[in-house]
């Protein structure tokens, strides 16, 4: 069901709040009448904060003028007569609005569509009548609002009792000065008659012993009316003390870290518009209450009665303080992140939200927000305070902030440049209340590791992510553990593959088990011998794997960059396994028909992949590996037709024909020659020799194959048989292997026929 059709059957609070939405800036109507046609556009493609997209948003903006005339055109008979008029009216309105600022747009329907999508859901996943719930997250909401309900409830029950006390109070003043004008009266009869000052004398005195005898009484109940709303106030207080810390210590924390994670691949943080909305709640709340302790405290001046009252509004007006003062620091977030890993010489982004500033008129008077990036060279930047009415959202953009050059501190032992963390301060000052209360507000950026040259960003990363995964609530900016546990890692590192490949084919058990053994030197098949490991930030990414030139992290975040660039769709098929070792591979493949091949991530290359494939030799029958490809090979060919050229590999394993898996991908055939120009064609090639059984094959008869272990240049339609390869050419791992001059060369050739004959050539054609 269309998300439209199902917000208009919310009821009740739902229905009021959904209303709430709209107004001249996006009617209503706009919604009802456009809905397939709002729903289907790629809002989410735009980001509100970013100028560059303006074109975007004004495309869509125009769209939405279109379609509205459209419809407006479409309406006949006299009902349609004054929806064409008002659809018209719409149309006009919101050109006049968002042609200056088509971003704005963008926000206000972005906003209206997320928050019609959790009323929504909030409404779903209410109690069902057979008593269920349908998720703990809808179950923790509801009570969150409740508590707000018994807030309210409390708020206003205080209110009526503190008019009653206000009225009463009234009444004994009054009674008071009434005791006042019989004592001025019984004053006055000094000059009269002593006859007839006695006998007025007597009645005053009995009217005046009545009122001072009710004022008594009424200075008592006065004062337990004091009291008693005092503690109620104090309970009000308590409660609401709790509720904002269920807020803010658990949800906004958790929010935190939801934005934490997601620097490692984790989901998007999401509903902070459901927590300003709370804390808006928040901050309604206490802001009664304190108005309620300043009527109070006033009340007590007015007629002052000796009691414990004073002391109680006194530790009151303390405790509402306190209270509002943690709102308002703790709402002071960062809503987007600065790059974690930061470039000198870069511009980057972020932008900061203040969750209670529209409920409490801060842009009435709006501050500035100083950033200060933290280094041994501060570098300060302002940026104002905007307040989007159509979102409710008071926030400061920073889009220009940039770093030129960065002063290292000493470093301890073998810590490198890349393991330094630095962080960007935000803080501004404000008043609230008429001036009454000033707050000065700060918060820091997630840890930033600044890098100089893209070589670093490697190493940088491992920090970033190590910080992000395992640092501890509450931590001293910014200590994190030595050393985790293996499942921890696991976790840490699936979360941040299946970010890069968009998948959710992740690293399966077979895959940690063969990371651990890499990550330990250790050649257990069991996952449960790893479960109470160890792995330290130096195994991780201080100290080179056994026998290599790098560490762990940089040989996985090696396959993480080959895999994003050029073979994410393979993986995402199920046609990489990658990670199986040679040993494995040789195994798999032994009990396979020949010509069966795989794909393996190369152990002795960062960011290398392998071909293993099962052939007879002349003298029997092995495994093979071709020397890794990298990045700069699939530059030139792609894995697919990689495969495609290689006629002696037949099935992927198990036992799939590669045509079924890879043909999808491979590249079209050349066009017809152009004025008499052939393009030439680049092929892999292999130049070894197999004996493979092939259809009725003549005994003994040797098969040769059109490949070669690195990338050499085939004309279309060239077949050449080649002698068997001697065993030089192989390393001892049995890894076919070239001399790098070779090697480069054959590159170099490959790339010199990819461009065009005039550059090839100098322009000179024959």
């Amino acid at each position: 069901m269309a998300l439209w059709a199902q917000a208009q059957q919310l009821q009740g609070e739902a229905l009021h709040r959904m209303q709430s939405l709209y107004g001249q800036h996006f009617p209503i109507e706009v919604r009802h009448y456009l809905a397939q046609w709002i729903e289907a556009q790629p809002w989410d493609a735009v980001d509100p904060e970013n100028t560059q997209e303006e074109f975007k948003a004004k495309r869509l903006l125009d769209s939405l003028i279109q379609e509205l005339q459209k419809r407006a055109e479409h309406q006949v008979g006299e009902d349609g007569f004054l929806l064409k008029i008002k659809l018209g009216h719409y149309a006009t309105q919101l050109k006049v609005t968002y042609d200056r600022c088509p971003l704005e747009l963008v926000r206000s329907i972005k906003h209206i569509l997320y928050n019609e999508e959790r009323l929504v859901q909030e409404a779903m996943n209410v109690t069902s009548p057979a008593g269920g719930t349908i998720d703990g997250t809808s179950q923790k909401y509801q009570q969150i609002n409740q508590t707000f309900e018994e807030l309210r409830v409390m708020t206003q029950d205080t209110e009526n009792d503190l008019r009653k006390l206000q009225h009463s109070q009234e009444y004994f003043i009054i009674q008071y000065q009434e005791s006042l004008r019989i004592q001025a009266q019984i004053n006055s009869l000094a000059n009269l008659p002593p006859t007839e000052r006695v006998q007025r004398e007597s009645s005053l005195q009995s009217k005046r012993a009545t009122v001072e005898a009710w004022l008594t009484r009424e200075a008592n109940t006065l004062l337990k009316y004091r009291q008693d709303l005092a503690e109620k106030m104090q309970k009000t207080l308590a409660s609401l003390r709790k509720q904002q810390t269920v807020i803010l210590d658990d949800e906004l924390i958790q929010w935190k870290r939801r934005q934490q994670l997601a620097g490692n691949g984790g989901p998007q943080e999401g509903g902070l518009d459901i927590l300003q909305s709370w804390c808006e709640k928040l901050a309604d709340t206490i802001w009664q209450n304190r108005q309620q302790i300043r009527r109070v405290e006033h009340l007590t001046q007015q007629l002052p009665i000796p009691g414990p009252t004073e002391e109680l509004l006194s530790e009151l007006n303390t405790t509402i303080t306190d209270i509002i003062s943690t709102l308002v620091t703790s709402t002071f977030i960062i809503e987007k992140q600065p790059p974690q890993v930061l470039k000198t010489q870069t511009k980057f982004a972020a932008t900061v939200r203040f969750l209670v500033g529209g409920k409490l008129n801060v842009h009435m008077n709006p501050p500035q927000v100083k950033a200060i990036i933290i280094i041994h060279g501060l570098r300060l930047y302002a940026g104002n305070v905007f307040y989007h009415q159509t979102t409710g959202t008071l926030s400061a953009h920073f889009r220009n902030m940039s770093l030129k050059r960065i002063k290292r501190s000493d470093r301890r032992g073998a810590e490198s440049v890349t393991e330094e963390k630095f962080t960007v301060l935000f803080e501004s000052q404000f008043t609230v209340g008429g001036n009454e209360l000033v707050f000065h507000v700060k918060t820091l950026s997630l840890p930033v590791v600044v890098i100089v040259h893209g070589s670093q960003d490697n190493n940088a990363t491992a920090t970033v992510l190590w910080d992000n995964a395992f640092s501890e609530p509450g931590r001293v900016p910014f200590v994190v553990p030595d050393k985790v546990l293996w499942p921890q890692l696991c976790e840490a590192l699936n979360m941040k593959y299946k970010a890069e490949m968009q998948s959710n084919r992740g690293l399966s058990e077979e895959n940690l088990v063969f990371l651990a053994q890499k990550a330990f030197s250790n050649c257990s098949n069991n996952p449960e011998d790893y479960r109470s490991m160890t792995m330290t930030w130096s195994q991780f990414n201080r100290e080179n794997l056994p026998g290599r030139t790098f560490t762990f992290w940089q040989w996985f975040d090696g396959v993480m960059e080959l895999m994003k660039r050029h073979l994410r769709a393979h993986w995402n098929d199920g046609a990489i396994l990658g990670f199986v070792n040679k040993q494995q591979a040789q195994d798999m493949l032994m009990s396979k028909p020949n010509r069966t091949f795989l794909l393996r991530f190369s152990d002795s290359e960062i960011g290398g992949i392998t071909i293993a494939w099962v052939a007879e030799n002349p003298n029997k029958r092995m495994v093979w590996n071709l020397m890794p490809f990298t990045t700069k090979d699939f530059t030139i060919r792609s894995l697919a037709d990689r495969i495609s050229d290689l006629n002696h590999l037949h099935f992927l394993y198990p036992s799939q024909p590669k045509d079924e898996v890879f043909s999808r991908y491979y590249s079209p055939p050349h066009s017809k020659p152009v004025d008499g120009y052939v393009k030439p064609e680049i092929k892999q090639v292999v130049k070894v020799e197999f004996s493979s059984p092939s259809p009725d094959p003549s005994p003994g008869t040797p098969s040769f194959v059109d490949q070669a272990v690195s990338p050499t240049v085939n004309q279309p339609h060239a077949f050449n048989l080649y002698s068997g390869m001697s065993d030089s050419m192989m390393d001892p791992d049995g890894e076919f292997d070239l001399e790098v001059e070779t090697m480069d060369m054959a590159r170099q050739v490959e790339e010199f026929l990819r461009q065009p004959i005039e550059n090839r050539w100098g322009g000179q054609q024959s």
